[in-house]
């Protein structure tokens, strides 16, 4: 419960940002100030009493030569009795006497320097030593320390006694101090509401999700310790209500006493800072020491925790972000070998990769807290973590994000995933999800996935807070509870086995086409075949066959071409010529390649020869044209590699769908036919010396023009064959599945299965508004369509 004391603190101290910072910061830089030396005031009256003992224990530690912070750093603590202590002469009390504002920051910041590592990595986090000039050039340093020296409010865990030795204020408990940082905390980003949801997640959405998380298994939860994890913790906050929550369900089951271990990561600066200071605050010094952070430590790129293995586990990653640099940092998506983002999946010998487009990461992070589960314990482990509705579907089969879906949903670790209402967050309005994951479904869950609309569960806020117009109650959250835990069919809640979400992505093909015909142009356009033919041919025209026959003749001349057209399409001048082309440096290398021009000069050698030899006649038939070619190639003694003579005869080729197919491969005579996936059985002509036809099992070039793409659900009645011979071939009769190209993919459509339809309106209603249009114009229509009958 929020006590009258802790209340009037938050506002004293809310209070203090408007008397001393009004006009030296603007409002939404407060936090910068107030929450770090909030923070100093609750250590230094913390420390009070054992300030005189941490200091004596110093000297002697350094006088026996002791310097190294590690070594200080136990002794110190110890001595202290708290995870953190300060060994400068000044308490804020002494520094609150001084009268001038050059010697309250000297002695201001030797106080700082005496911090504890790890309170001095909060303030650097805080970047606060950056406000120190401001505060003291301004006079606002000895303000804000008395104001936070206050006979009003207590923020010391001793309580302040009056003349009688009567409590006047009560001290403060860690947990009390705790609570009031984090309502602080919470105020700042309200009131800068266009950054809030970048770093903080609603608390009734939290609570939903820990309850989601929780609930399952609250009878089962025995006395012991509990390692909780969040890998983007912000300001740690769904790691306190995870907590405070896996507790309290406890007690009410009737269970042990836990014992609870806090862990996360978070990358930005300012909000490790508030989630490390929380934890102190609260007296929880290992959990402080087990939240790492700053620019360094990206969860994607620099896993804090690689050997760690966790029972509960939550997030709100950020999602429509990139992640490029993380993708970098691990060697680029093509060569990231992390095991986090590599698995196998069953019944497949080489590793699939999880790794996601670099525009957004969030489904990254759920794969990273899913290689965190545990696998030999009794309850094994529970994740929920919110993302928005591009996880749900976006990615093709075989892409990252469809690998992450498919891991989870095969491994039959999905056991929900929660819609919650628009507007929920204080910067954006899109809609959300809950993903619940476990790796220890209930028997009656497994195989199973349960979705629940509660796009509808939720009440307005009276005031907005940036874009969240709306919260979820206690009753919201008890009907998503409820839907949940029932796990049974209703308008709310629907329930599908693993497969529903599955399909299979198959490359249908088609034959290549082509008719040929050698012809005058066409032969002289295979001078240009290389590529960038509107360059070679201005080339052509100003040196002529020096290019394809004696190109050391005319290199100069061509790189000072090429250089003058460089310069003429950079040049800024309004008007260019449009005739020069434009030329990439890869290209400008390539024309300077003589063995590109050799090889066109070959070409047209060759292709004039065999003009003179089979004319212009049209081939319809490309293999018999390509047989023609080859047989007068080798009575004129002409060779060409199979690539440029695949570039001849397609120079000359053109696509018919009216001609026959192309033949890519003959197989051996004892092949198998498979013509669904191209492998077609055909008669060819008798040998001369059997005089039989012949059977043969052949493949076709495929059009790539031609290819498309089908899905083909796992639950396809038949399967992929019986889809292909009831949806494809009756329209495209030459089609095959290409066998190769066929994956899996999972995806999962919300608006599919809960979508409703707007009811039509009746005869009688339109029949009424049209009347009414009618009275309104004053029978307008009548006479308009009546006069036309006249």
């Amino acid at each position: 419960m929020y006590s009258a004391q802790q209340s009037r603190i938050e506002s004293f101290i809310w209070g203090i940002a408007d008397d001393v910072l009004r006009d030296v910061y603007v409002r939404g830089k407060y936090r910068d100030v107030i929450l770090p030396m909030l923070v100093l005031r609750r250590f230094d009256a913390v420390l009070e009493k054992t300030k005189d003992d941490v200091l004596r224990t110093y000297e002697e530690l350094t006088s026996l030569g002791l310097v190294d912070p590690a070594e200080l750093d136990p002794p110190l603590r110890e001595v202290a009795k708290e995870a953190f202590y300060n060994t400068s002469p000044f308490t804020l009390q002494k520094l609150a006497k001084r009268t001038t504002a050059q010697q309250l920051r000297i002695d201001f910041e030797a106080y700082l320097d005496g911090f504890s590592p790890n309170v001095k990595e909060i303030l650097d986090n805080f970047e606060f030593r950056n406000q120190i000039p401001k505060l003291s050039r301004n006079d606002t340093l000895g303000m804000l320390i008395n104001k936070l020296l206050s006979s009003e409010i207590n923020l010391s865990p001793e309580p302040v006694l009056d003349a009688y030795g009567r409590v006047h204020l009560p001290g403060l408990d860690n947990h009390a101090m705790g609570t009031i940082f984090e309502n602080l905390v919470r105020r700042f980003n309200e009131e800068n509401n266009e950054e809030a949801g970048e770093h903080w997640t609603p608390r009734d959405v939290v609570k939903l999700m820990t309850r989601l998380m929780f609930l399952p298994v609250a009878d089962k939860i025995k006395g012991g310790t509990y390692l909780l994890y969040d890998g983007a913790c912000g300001t740690g906050g769904m790691l306190t209500v995870a907590e405070e929550t896996l507790r309290k369900l406890s007690a009410e089951h009737g269970g042990e006493e836990v014992v609870t271990r806090l862990y996360g990561q978070e990358i930005n600066s300012e909000t490790y800072a508030i989630c490390k200071a929380d934890m102190l605050l609260k007296g929880d010094g290992e959990a402080a020491d087990n939240i790492k952070g700053g620019p360094e430590w990206s969860t994607l790129s620099n896993d804090a925790f690689p050997n760690h293995r966790f029972d509960f586990m939550l997030a709100n990653p950020p999602y429509g972000k990139s992640w490029k640099s993380d993708q970098e940092r691990l060697g680029g998506k093509a060569n990231i070998s992390d095991p986090r983002f590599n698995v196998t999946f069953d019944g497949e010998t080489a590793p699939s990769s999880l790794v996601t487009s670099s525009s957004d990461g969030q489904m990254m992070f759920l794969a990273n807290m899913v290689s965190k589960m545990k696998t030999e314990s009794r309850l094994g482990s529970r994740i929920a973590e919110i993302h928005n509705g591009s996880s749900l579907f976006t990615g093709d089969a075989g892409s990252g994000e469809s690998n992450v879906r498919r891991w989870i949903i095969e491994n039959d670790w999905l056991e929900a995933i929660i819609a919650l209402p628009l507007n929920m967050f204080y910067n954006t309005g899109i809609a959300t999800y809950i993903w619940v994951i476990t790796n220890r479904k209930s028997d009656a869950r497994e195989g199973t996935v349960q979705l629940i609309d509660a796009t509808g569960w939720s009440t307005p806020l009276r005031k907005n807070l940036g874009s969240k117009n709306c919260e979820l109650s206690a009753t919201d959250i008890e009907h998503v509870t409820q839907a949940f835990g029932d796990f049974t069919q209703s308008e709310h809640s629907k329930i599908f086995p693993n497969a529903e979400f599955g399909y299979w992505k198959i490359t249908v093909e088609r034959p290549l086409r082509l008719c040929s015909q050698f012809t005058k142009d066409r032969v002289e356009a295979l001078r240009f075949a290389s590529g960038d033919a509107e360059a070679r041919e201005l080339l052509y025209e100003r040196f002529g066959d020096d290019l394809h026959t004696n190109f050391v003749n005319v290199a100069r001349q061509v790189r000072e071409q090429l250089e003058l057209w460089a310069r003429a399409t950079g040049s800024d001048e309004d008007e260019t010529d449009t005739n020069v082309p434009v030329l990439k440096e890869s290209a400008r290398k390539k024309l300077l390649n003589p063995a590109t021009w050799e090889r066109d000069g070959q070409l047209v050698t060759v292709g004039t020869a065999l003009l003179g030899e089979l004319g212009e006649q049209v081939f319809d038939d490309y293999n018999e044209f390509d047989h023609q070619v080859s047989k007068v190639m080798s009575r004129l003694g002409f060779k060409l590699s199979a690539a440029n003579r695949k570039v001849l005869l397609r120079g000359v080729s053109w696509r018919d769908e009216t001609a026959k197919p192309v033949i890519l491969k003959r197989h051996k005579i004892d092949a198998n036919a498979r013509p669904l996936y191209g492998l077609y059985e055909i008669e060819e002509p008798a040998p001369a010396k059997s005089g039989k036809p012949q059977s043969r099992v052949i493949e076709y070039e495929s059009d790539s023009e031609l290819r498309d793409t089908e899905q083909v659900p796992l639950l396809e009645p038949g399967g992929i064959e019986a889809f292909f011979r009831r949806e494809i071939l009756p329209y495209t009769e030459d089609a095959w599945i290409n066998e190769s190209g066929t994956k899996k993919g999972y995806e999962i459509s919300f608006n599919r299965h809960f979508y409703k339809s707007a009811a039509l309106r009746s005869l009688e209603e339109i029949r009424a508004d049209i009347m009414a249009l009618e009275k309104e114009t004053e029978g307008l229509l009548g006479d308009l369509f009546g006069g036309a009958e006249k």
